[in-house]
């Protein structure tokens, strides 16, 4: 099934890097999970706020220069946080990052610096890795599967 951004996801684009929007574009052709854009540029306002709830880690967010994208996964008609369903897009958004030939890093695979160049296999290898190399450091791994960011 081919699916289609909507006219919200469309214009949560707006303001991002070319580079980033055609990644999406590419991306939403190529899913087997339909999703949509939840979240494009930050203001410094709404970053801070982000932080201050604890849903962002940091100031120095890529959304704040239209670098990241947040996106969400839909069954049907039903928004889904589920994580099985963010590396089903991760592999499109990596599949059309090596189409367009753009850099792009998953928030579920931080080590992973470029998904398009990734080779060992899915998103969820790479996303298992990152998990294995924190916890190898004693440190807890910070899962953002909805985030994707433009590797500039």
């Amino acid at each position: 099934m081919t699916f289609k951004l909507s006219s919200r996801s469309e214009a949560k684009l707006e303001g991002l890097d070319p580079r980033l929007i055609a990644v999406v574009k590419s991306a939403i052709h190529k899913t087997k999970i339909d999703f949509g854009v939840i979240c494009g540029m930050r203001t410094l306002e709404e970053q801070q706020d982000l932080v201050a709830k604890g849903a962002s880690q940091t100031m120095k967010s890529k959304h704040l220069q239209g670098y990241a994208v947040d996106l969400m996964a839909y069954i049907g008609s039903r928004a889904s946080w589920e994580l099985n369903l963010y590396d089903d897009i991760a592999d499109a958004m990596a599949d059309a990052a090596r189409e367009v030939d753009v850099p792009i890093r998953w928030g579920a695979a931080w080590t992973i610096s470029n998904i398009a160049q990734f080779q060992d296999g899915t998103m969820e290898d790479a996303m298992n890795s990152y998990i294995d190399e924190r916890r190898t450091q004693g440190r807890r791994p910070f899962i953002d599967g909805p985030h994707f960011e433009l590797m500039v």
